[in-house]
Parts: structure tokens; C-alpha cells; sequence
């Protein structure tokens, strides 16, 4: 790659610097140079030598306002805020007119949350500079730290108007445009953006998630095949475009999309667990299960993949391959609720009611509050004929379902079982009253229950 002569000098001026450290003799840099070597330090976070650096260029000259600006820099970098703005102070009596000393105003004020006055600062910084894209931008940061979406969606505008190619103000102008919910604006806004330039990739990505967004699909996908064509090693656009295909039921081209992003990068346990799915949905068992065994080799802490084992070997009604590979999930992650929900409904299903109660119980230990878990739960401790587990069980989920009728009618008819008909009978009341053709719950679930007259007359009774 051929180096521009500026960025040669750049790179002489860096080495000629670091040899002078090692051999402790002083070398002559101007002004210039030295800015360049300070702020390359401060860039890449090696603070020790970028004082070095600058300790030599005021030594070398004392009355550089460049360099001073510098050392304000470097002042706020530290956090010396007082000491930063007295330099400043003495630097603006000299040179009141220098838009620096505005825009570095602008970031002490912005240190200690007075952005409001910091826009002020940057907007008479406006009035000085060559360089308008970058105070705009600057501007735009500020609004941003101040929630002011939109005043910080018209600063980055105007920064691209100024410099087409400032990608992170085409980051926040779009960043600004969604979280307003904006959009088919923000379509709009591309749009006319991509005119001006049609070669920016990035331009053509973030269109296409925004068509993804509102579900244009093919849109999304004429977006990032642009993206593509562009930067053909466009990681982003191609994972995106494979989504895109599979919300479109296009399999084999989803398929392409991701492989495309094994290509350019390793492998990652998401574009394996898609192509599974995408390879399921095609009805290519062998094929699926192949990438989602890759999946979990890939990245075993990815609960995604061990249920999309798990769950295939299930829908191939497979129940003991699902339970060796729930059993394998759980050694590497035993509180998953995920994985201890699916220990359950297999074991359920195999007949093997004890583990299935374990399961169901861990899955609620470990945060699983869904509706249908307690129940399950519940129901296998009524086979189990452990009824004052099950009426405790229920009594707690009545406290995240309080006027749910399926836990109610269960309620009512584990009472009636252990004879406490005063507390069955308020709870079959409550039943009948959030959903009375629901009763036939007791029928089901409590056969002998169903069989007393007394409870099939209080049907009746409120069935009037």
C-alpha cells in the first residue's frame, strides 16, 4: 500500500523520536511534528510518553499556542479541569479569535455535565473554523448527552453536509432517527444520502436494516447485496442479508449468506445454529443436525444450541437422544431454566414423573414463572398423590397469576381430595366466576372429585 508523503513524514517523525528516547539525545522537531507525536500518545492511551513528549516541545517552544492547546488536552485527559482552564483563560487573551480554545472550553464544560454551555462555546467555535464537520459533529455529541434527539439529529446532519465521508456521524444521525422512531424518514434521509454518495457501504447497511426493521424484507436485501458488492468482505451486511432471506423462507439463500460469513471470519456458534435451522426448515435432518452438533462444539455455553439438539431430537419424538443431549447441557450450566424446563417435558414424556417433577421444580427455582410450568408442576405432584405439595405449589404461583381460573379449579379440587371443603368451595367459586366453562378442569383432572353430587350441585347453582 503506498503511503501519502504526509503520512511518511508522519512515521519518520515518530521513529526519530523514539530512537531519541533511547539514546537520551535532543533532537530539534517543530511545533508541528510535536502535535502530531503528543496526540498520537494520548490516541493509543500511553499517557507517560505523550508528557515526555510534551515536557520537550515547550522546552524546545515556549510560545506555541498549538502546543498549549495540547497540554490542555492533556489536562483534561487527566481530569485537571481548573489547571486546563486557567491555561486557557491566558491562551484566549492572546488569541481570541482561535476556535481551539472554544471547542476545548466546550469539553471541560462538558466534563462536569454543563453541556448546555458547551453548545454555546461550540457555536461560537462555529463562527472561527475551517474545519465545520467536526464542530457540528461535537454539537450533535452534546445534544445527544443531553437526550435532545432531534437537536443532535440535525448537527449530524449538517456535519454530513459538510464531510459525506464522517462515518460515525452517519452512526448517529441513523441511531438518532430510530430511537425517535423515525423510520421511514430515516429511509428517506439514506436515500437522498446515498445519491450524494453511492459507494458508501456503510450507507447501504444501515438501509438495510431499516428496511429489515419494518419488515421489507426483499428491500433489506437489494440494500445489503449493494453493501456487499462494495466491500465484498462485509461481514455485517452478509449475516444481516442471510436473516433477511430466512424471514423471506428462502433457505438456500440464507444458507449462502452465512457461509459467507464463515468464509471471512471463523466460524461463530450464531451462523452455525442458522444454518441448522435453515437446513430443518429445508428437511434436511442429517444436515441440521450436523451444524447444530457443530454449534455446540463451537460455543457449549450457547444455551441456543443445545436446545435446537435438544428440541429436533423431541419433534423426531427421540426422547432418549433429547435426553442425553439436555443431560450434556445441564453438566455445563446446571441453573439454565431453559434446559431444566426441556429435562421435564422429556422425562414427562418417558413416563419417569419423579425426574419430571425435579425438572419442573428447578426450572421455577431458577426463574422459569411461565404459566404452563406451574401446571405441569403442579399436575405431576397431583399424580404423584403429593397433594399438599401441589396446593403449596399453586398457592405461589397464584401470587404472579392472581386471578388465573386454571390455577383456581386445580386449587379447588386438591381441597375437596384432602376433605377441606370450605376453602375447595371458595376456590371453585372463584373458578366459576373467572371462566365457568372452564369446571370441566375438575371433571379431567379430579375424576373422583367429579363423582360427589355436592360439587356438581354447586355447578349447577352457579351455572344460574
Amino acid at each position: 500500500m503506498q503511503l501519502s508523503n504526509e503520512e511518511e513524514d508522519y512515521n519518520l517523525s515518530l521513529s526519530k523520536f523514539e530512537s531519541m528516547l533511547k539514546t537520551n539525545k535532543v533532537l530539534f522537531f517543530d511545533s508541528e511534528e510535536f502535535e502530531e507525536i503528543i496526540l498520537h500518545y494520548l490516541d493509543i492511551g500511553k499517557a507517560n510518553l505523550a508528557k515526555k513528549a510534551l515536557k520537550l516541545a515547550l522546552d524546545q517552544h515556549p510560545k506555541s499556542t498549538g502546543l498549549k492547546l495540547v497540554q490542555v488536552e492533556m489536562l483534561v485527559y487527566e481530569d485537571k479541569l481548573e489547571l486546563a482552564e486557567k491555561l486557557l483563560n491566558e491562551l484566549y487573551a492572546i488569541e481570541p479569535n482561535n476556535e481551539e480554545i472554544y471547542i476545548q472550553k466546550a469539553n471541560i464544560c462538558s466534563k462536569r455535565d454543563q453541556h448546555e454551555k458547551a453548545v454555546e462555546l461550540l457555536k461560537i467555535a462555529l463562527q472561527y473554523t475551517d474545519d465545520y464537520a467536526d464542530v457540528y459533529n461535537l454539537i450533535g455529541m452534546e445534544y445527544l448527552f443531553m437526550d435532545n434527539l432531534e437537536l443532535a439529529k440535525e448537527s449530524f446532519i449538517k456535519c454530513l453536509e459538510e464531510d459525506l465521508e464522517d462515518q460515525s456521524a452517519l452512526y448517529n444521525v441513523v441511531y438518532c432517527f430510530e430511537f425517535l422512531d423515525q423510520n421511514q424518514e430515516a429511509i428517506v434521509y439514506l436515500n437522498e444520502y446515498i445519491n450524494r454518495n453511492p459507494y458508501s457501504e456503510i450507507a447501504w447497511h444501515q438501509l438495510g436494516r431499516l428496511h429489515y426493521g419494518v419488515k421489507e424484507y426483499e428491500n433489506a436485501i437489494r440494500a445489503f447485496d449493494y453493501a456487499t458488492l462494495i466491500d465484498d468482505e462485509f461481514l455485517g451486511a452478509f449475516m444481516e442479508k442471510a436473516k433477511a432471506y430466512e424471514r423471506l423462507k428462502k433457505y438456500n439463500e440464507a444458507i449462502e449468506s452465512y457461509n459467507r460469513t464463515i468464509e471471512l471470519d471463523d466460524a461463530t456458534s450464531y451462523a452455525l445454529l442458522r444454518i441448522g435451522k435453515c437446513y430443518e426448515k429445508l428437511g434436511n435432518a442429517v444436515k441440521a443436525l450436523q451444524y447444530y452438533n457443530q454449534t455446540v462444539h463451537e460455543d457449549p455455553l450457547l444455551d441456543k444450541g443445545w436446545i435446537a439438539i435438544t428440541d429436533f431430537h423431541m419433534r423426531q419424538k427421540n426422547f432418549q437422544k433429547a435426553l442425553f443431549f439436555v443431560n450434556k447441557a445441564l453438566a455445563i450450566d446446571n441453573q439454565n431454566r431453559l434446559y431444566w424446563k426441556r429435562y421435564a417435558t422429556i422425562n414427562k414424556q418417558m413416563n419417569f414423573f419423579e425426574e419430571a417433577e425435579f425438572g419442573y421444580r428447578k426450572a421455577v427455582e431458577f426463574g422459569d414463572y411461565a404459566l404452563d410450568t406451574w401446571l405441569f408442576w403442579v399436575d405431576i405432584l397431583q399424580f404423584l398423590g403429593e397433594f399438599e405439595s401441589a396446593i403449596q405449589t399453586l398457592l405461589q404461583a397464584s401470587e404472579y397469576f392472581p386471578e388465573e381460573n386454571e390455577i383456581e379449579y386445580r386449587l379447588a379440587g386438591l381441597y375437596f381430595m384432602i376433605q377441606e371443603n370450605t376453602k375447595a368451595k371458595f376456590h371453585l367459586s372463584n373458578g366459576l366466576r373467572l371462566n365457568f366453562d372452564n369446571y370441566i378442569i375438575i371433571e379431567d383432572l379430579f375424576p373422583v372429585v367429579w363423582t360427589k353430587k355436592m360439587v356438581r350441585n354447586y355447578i349447577e347453582k352457579h351455572r344460574k
